[in-house]
């Protein structure tokens, strides 16, 4: 099978760094910036950043609508920090006009660990990921406050959920392409090629 292309929304954040994790996680990583270019990705990450810029931005360039029918659809997409906000399907307390692009069933609280300058790495036991716990860097992160049905808990720190998972979405509160580890990246990759693998059945 070829290598899956994952593209990067790059309107802004760390993009780089996700560029670079999932290239050693063995996919093909692009930065995404129009719905074109959305349009030939068989996955997509979401980066940190600030998520009401993203939210403007996306909508500045024409991209909401487009990301949102195509995570309707089932495209596997993967949010980091400010991307586990964009891909929750409600905000506990959103800036004013603040959007998203929804696809997990969850409410999160922005900022909820802390300002920046109570950022923080930590140990973080990630289902679906082998070996030692992964090493989380939280920056300004969110967590969820609750989850409905359909989505499933894969972490915790500190009592609160800090990674889900629902369908072909998944979103970490913290920021592992910043910490060289690639085994979260490598399981979002898995997703892609699984969800590749059914659609060619």
């Amino acid at each position: 099978m070829s290598t899956p292309v994952i593209g990067v929304l790059a309107l802004q954040g760390d993009v780089r760094e996700h560029l670079v994790a999932l290239a050693a996680a063995d996919a093909v990583a692009r930065p995404v910036r129009r719905p074109e270019e959305l349009a030939e990705v068989d996955g997509l990450v979401v980066p940190g950043g600030e998520s009401t810029t993203i939210s403007k931005l996306a909508v500045l360039f024409g991209l909401m609508e487009p990301l949102r029918a195509r995570v309707r659809a089932g495209l596997p997409v993967y949010g980091t920090c400010a991307g586990m906000i964009m891909l929750a399907d409600k905000i506990l307390d959103p800036r004013s006009g603040q959007e998203t692009i929804g696809g997990i069933d969850m409410i999160v609280r922005r900022n909820a660990f802390g300002r920046q300058n109570e950022s923080f790495e930590a140990q973080v036991d990630v289902k679906g990921v082998g070996g030692d716990p992964v090493e989380g860097l939280f920056i300004r992160a969110p967590w969820v406050e609750s989850v409905g049905a359909q989505a499933e808990v894969l972490a915790e720190h500190g009592g609160h959920i800090v990674a889900v998972r629902q369908g072909n979405a998944l979103a970490t509160s913290f920021h592992p392409e910043l910490t060289g580890d690639h085994r979260v990246h490598g399981l979002f990759v898995d997703m892609v090629r699984a969800d590749r693998t059914a659609g060619s059945l």
